[in-house]
């Protein structure tokens, strides 16, 4: 699926199970020695993918550790995202020289959990959802706005190192399978980001690719 959303060079990934066995680096083991079973085969597999992007990069295979704030640490010169749903794991990584940043997020393709269009939502995005339904009523849009708020943020702190709340942005959905995140806080040292979208099946994703400047 991201590489049909994500142009070359970036180095895309993407598995739907975890049947593949992982090892992970004592460091990564270490974030994770008391998790459940569940959290520790969707680590691993992401950490695999993201692995298999270094090797297309030529990158030497590397631990990945969260930041301070639960994003990814990359190898020097490298930029890139992780994302993982039920039957989805995905990493997508560039060079630095190549990319500034990027950012993917996977959703199953339902509606939302009730109460989290209003609660992720700015009352702009909302007046468009009428007209989201009425051009495509196959698309879950409530889930696909809460995955490019994700894909907007992933895109955004590796840049700024702030946070991004989900009212501090309004996303412009198109059925065209485009997406257009305006950052709305007054300080903001960027504008906003062009992002894709696609789904297929039951899985959808959403990315933001900025090339480098």
């Amino acid at each position: 699926m991201l590489e049909q959303l994500l142009p070359h060079p970036i180095a895309a990934v993407e598995r739907y199970d975890d049947d593949e066995p992982v090892v992970l680096f004592p460091e990564e083991e270490a974030q994770i020695s008391n998790a459940v079973q569940k959290r520790r085969s969707e680590f691993g597999t992401v950490r695999a993918c993201a692995r298999e992007a270094m090797r297309r990069l030529d990158v030497e295979p590397a631990p990945i550790l969260p930041g301070p704030k639960r994003e990814p640490l990359w190898p020097p010169n490298v930029v890139g995202s992780l994302t993982h749903c039920k039957g989805y794991r995905a990493a997508a990584l560039a060079r630095a020289s190549d990319f500034e940043t990027i950012g993917i997020d996977a959703e199953p393709h339902q509606p939302a959990p009730d109460g989290v269009l209003g609660a992720i939502a700015v009352q702009a995005e909302l007046d468009r959802m009428a007209g989201l339904q009425a051009a495509d009523p196959k698309i879950c849009w409530d889930r696909l706005l809460f995955s490019a708020k994700e894909s907007t943020y992933k895109a955004w702190f590796p840049v700024t190192k702030r946070w991004l709340g989900f009212e501090d942005a309004d996303i412009t959905l198109g059925a065209d399978g485009t997406f257009h995140s305006r950052i709305l806080l007054p300080d903001s040292p960027i504008a906003g980001f062009e992002g894709r979208w696609l789904v297929q099946g039951d899985i959808l994703v959403t990315s933001i690719a900025v090339p480098a400047v």
